[in-house]
């Protein structure tokens, strides 16, 4: 029996609020670019769902980032692991539409204005292993990505190379996404980073922040430190997940560069769950195009968080089972040696304060009516002092960034 050589798909991933940028994709590739982010925000479905069922804590992640690294490996994919990975990812059937939908969604995020937004990939190989050239040219022409090759059995000088180059892609907010024992038996490593700072279109002042109670739960108060600002945002009921939510904009230069933080706050303490259960009924785009501005006191929570998401069983769960198996074929990328999926490994982080968002990830390997308007004689207050939801999206490409939730602010 042939042994079976194993790679590793990473996906790194930063945010911080404060600053952005976007482009709109050219004419022609418009379609490609909607049927690629429509199929990406339904993977992004299923896999929040499935992460935050299992996460209790505080979540942070980018879909998107996992979509944009599993998306390349399915392009080297063939047999029924091509066909698990492209039923799973929601990736167009036409091969054409989804190459040229995909290049054009991250060239679109890579030309924001006014924040920082990058998207990067990156394909570490084996000292002596071929990859097959029509999967070089896909994933340099279609992904913007690069190649290097690597002595792997230098572990540690080659686990350095890889950790220095999410350092650099997330502007030194992840500095380690390998280990020198993930390269043991190694052939290849692919790579996504995504990295974000924006600052809000309407910034807290730092001197009405305040220490204010924040229910953990229905028997458990944690003073935190909570923002406060007096001004219109856009605002509105999701009865179907019995909260409401709140849009937070960040710095544009035009609608094309429109990305915001939406927070969605159950009603109850103890409502997170039920909300999470029907996050994939929402529309963003909907609820940021029509948008109901409301006066209010606004009081948000500063936080931090930094994760590590191994997500092999939230992507079995969806259906990308033989990717991890010795049944694994991965020949549209070499024949030699037969590969196979050893780990997929996603670490994020993200800080949000009075200034705006920083976040960043790397991963190594449908809509609800907006509620009626509702004119109140006097600013309402939205109080987020209980576990709360949140999504950065950029309404251009109507496609989600980061998401997560928060159940116990901290800025540690």
């Amino acid at each position: 029996m042939i042994h079976q050589m194993k790679w590793l798909i990473g996906s790194v991933l930063v945010l911080t609020v404060l600053n952005c940028e976007n482009s709109l994709a050219s004419p022609e590739n418009e379609e490609n670019l909607r049927a690629v982010s429509g199929g990406m925000n339904r993977f992004s479905a299923d896999f929040y769902k499935t992460s935050s069922e299992s996460t209790k804590d505080n979540l942070f992640c980018s879909p998107l980032s996992a979509g944009i690294v599993l998306s390349m490996a399915a392009y080297g994919a063939r047999g029924n692991t091509e066909k698990q990975m492209r039923t799973s990812l929601r990736m167009p059937e036409n091969d054409a539409v989804g190459k040229s939908g995909i290049q054009s969604l991250i060239e679109t995020l890579n030309s924001v204005k006014k924040v920082q937004l990058k998207l990067a990939q990156k394909i570490f190989t084996t000292t002596g292993f071929e990859m097959k050239l029509d999967f070089k040219v896909i994933t340099e022409n279609n992904f913007r990505s690069t190649a290097q090759s690597l002595d792997f059995t230098k572990a540690v000088e080659s686990s350095q190379t890889i950790n220095k180059w999410c350092e650099e892609q997330t502007n030194s907010r992840i500095k380690e996404i390998i280990q020198p024992d993930d390269l043991n038996g190694a052939a290849m490593v692919l790579l996504n980073a995504v990295y974000f700072k924006g600052n809000w279109l309407s910034k807290f002042k730092g001197e009405q922040t305040l220490r204010k109670p924040f229910h953990v739960d229905e028997k458990t108060t944690k003073d935190v430190d909570m923002m406060h600002q007096k001004h219109s945002f856009n605002y509105g009921e999701q009865p179907e997940l019995d909260a409401i939510f709140v849009e937070l904009p960040y710095e544009k230069e035009d609608e094309n560069d429109a990305i915001s933080m939406f927070i969605i706050l159950p009603n109850n303490i103890n409502g997170l769950s039920k909300s999470e259960k029907s996050l994939h009924t929402l529309n963003f785009k909907n609820m940021h195009d029509n948008q109901r501005m409301t006066d209010m006191h606004l009081y948000m929570p500063k936080f931090k968080i930094e994760s590590t998401l191994q997500p092999q069983p939230i992507l079995e769960k969806v259906g990308m089972t033989d990717m991890f198996s010795d049944s694994a074929d991965f020949t549209g990328i070499t024949d030699f040696p037969p590969l196979k999926v050893s780990k997929v490994i996603q670490k994020a982080f993200i800080e949000v304060n009075e200034e705006g968002s920083e976040a960043s990830a790397v991963t190594a390997i449908v809509a609800v009516p907006m509620s009626a308007f509702i004119e109140y004689p006097e600013p309402i207050a939205v109080e987020m002092n209980r576990p709360f939801i949140y999504v950065i999206h950029p309404s251009d490409t109507n496609t989600v960034l980061f998401q997560g939730h928060v159940t116990l602010p901290t800025m540690d």
